[in-house]
C-alpha cells in the first residue's frame, strides 16, 4: 500500500481554468495596430500588463519561509474593476527539497485612480507541493484572499509596492494549509482606449 500523499483529485487542467481565462482574455484584449474598432471591454482606464517579482512565502508545511519569483497578469475593464492572473514558483531557502508552486486567477478591485492605488483581490486556482525529498507530489485547490499597494510610476510602469496573500488549501492531505506571504515587483501596462488619459490626472 502506498504511504505517498493522496492527489487533489480534480484534473489539473480545471485548477489552472482561472489563470489561463485571465491570460487568455489579456492576449484576446490586446488591440492590434490596424483595427479601427475599439475591444468591447473598453473604458476609462481600461489597459492589460504584464510583469513580475519576487517572493517570500510562509510555507505552513514545514513552518519555514520559501522565496522565489512571481510573475503577474492584469486585465483592467476600468480602472476600478479587473482579473489578474499569478503564477509563483518557491524554491528558495528550502528544507528537505520541500518546494511550492500556485496558479491562480481572481478579481481586483482598486480603490482609487490616482498614483498610489490600493486594492484588494481573491483568486483561486491550484497550489502545487513537492514533499520532503521529491518521494511525492501533490495538486490541491488553492483560495487566495489578498491586498496590496500599485503606484503607477507613468502611463506604462507600475510598481507593485507590495503585494499580501492568506492563502488557504482546504483539501491538503494533512490538513487545512494556510501558506501566506507578500511580493513586489513591476508590471508594464498598455492603455486600451487611445481617446482616454492613460494616466487619470487626479
Amino acid at each position: 500500500m502506498s504511504m505517498a500523499p493522496a492527489l487533489w483529485k480534480r484534473p489539473r487542467a480545471l485548477a489552472l481554468l482561472p489563470l489561463g481565462l485571465t491570460f487568455g482574455l489579456a492576449l484576446s484584449m490586446t488591440p492590434r495596430a490596424s483595427a479601427q474598432a475599439l475591444p468591447v471591454l473598453t473604458g476609462p482606464g481600461t489597459y492589460v500588463g504584464a510583469g513580475g517579482g519576487v517572493t517570500a512565502f510562509q510555507a505552513d508545511y514545514g513552518q519555514r519561509v520559501l522565496g522565489g519569483g512571481v510573475v503577474w497578469a492584469d486585465v483592467n475593464m476600468t480602472w476600478q474593476f479587473g482579473l489578474e492572473g499569478e503564477a509563483r514558483y518557491l524554491r528558495l531557502n528550502t528544507s528537505e527539497d520541500v518546494t511550492e508552486k500556485m496558479y491562480l486567477g481572481g478579481v481586483r478591485y482598486t480603490f482609487t485612480p490616482k498614483r498610489l492605488r490600493p486594492y484588494a483581490k481573491f483568486l483561486l486556482g491550484a497550489g502545487e507541493i513537492s514533499y520532503p525529498f521529491h518521494y511525492a507530489q501533490g495538486t490541491y485547490l488553492a483560495l487566495a484572499p489578498g491586498a496590496g499597494v500599485d503606484f503607477h510610476i507613468s502611463d506604462h510602469l507600475i510598481w507593485r509596492v507590495v503585494d499580501v496573500e492568506y492563502q488557504t488549501w482546504p483539501d491538503f492531505t494533512y490538513g487545512n494549509l494556510k501558506p501566506y506571504g507578500v511580493s513586489m515587483g513591476f508590471i508594464y501596462r498598455q492603455s486600451l482606449v487611445s481617446r482616454v488619459a492613460r494616466f487619470p490626472k487626479k
